[in-house]
């Protein structure tokens, strides 16, 4: 069953699973075909420093290269940024760089930044941002290289090295923010755009 009213369904230009998840589980129909664009060039080029702006301009950025090649066609694209102060952190390259980023989060407040944009013919019609912040515990050396151990490559498919729905959740003392917006994605602000749109039939 669906509640998505379009002929067509709602475009996810994104190859994550977790996402497309979301809006299916919502009853939402959707097609994922993901934007092939450089990230970290993009980024540079704008000069944005702030990781909410950024994960914002990337967001927007995917949805609209896919907007380009379909025509009339609603387009969702996110981002995800992961700062600690004024430090941004990407995917870790292995499980050595892993083991770093969690050292240098170890017994801090960080924040992570969720991005939603909406495009329709290469116009954002519309965007919003989400922060959640996570305080991760006092870590030994010892309890890291355990961590590491137990996830796996899992590390290196997710900014800051861990996954809140898997073993990372061991990593947390405090964890303040929407669920939907620590898994990528701020749904629930995108559905109410989408509501008034008269796109859903909830």
């Amino acid at each position: 069953m669906t509640v998505w009213r379009e002929r067509q369904p709602l475009i996810l230009a994104s190859q994550s699973a977790v996402r497309k998840s979301l809006l299916v589980n919502a009853g939402i129909a959707v097609e994922t075909v993901p934007a092939d664009i450089d990230e970290r060039a993009i980024q540079q080029t704008s000069g944005l420093t702030e990781p909410g702006r950024i994960a914002g301009l990337l967001a927007g950025e995917k949805a609209t290269f896919i907007s380009a090649k379909y025509p009339g066609r609603y387009v969702v694209g996110a981002d995800q940024t992961l700062a600690l102060g004024e430090q941004l952190f990407s995917k870790p390259a292995d499980r050595a760089a892993a083991a770093a980023q969690i050292t240098t989060l170890s017994g801090q407040a960080h924040a992570l930044h969720s991005a939603v944009s909406v495009v329709k013919d290469g116009v954002i019609l519309f965007s919003h941002v989400s922060v959640a912040r996570m305080t991760m515990r006092p870590l030994t050396e010892r309890e890291i290289a355990a961590y590491i151990e137990e996830a796996g490559n899992a590390v290196t498919s997710s900014v800051g090295a861990y996954q809140l729905e898997r073993t990372g959740v061991h990593l947390f003392d405090r964890i303040d923010g929407d669920h939907f917006t620590l898994r990528g994605l701020p749904l629930l602000p995108l559905l109410g755009f989408l509501r008034s749109r008269n796109l859903l039939a909830v």
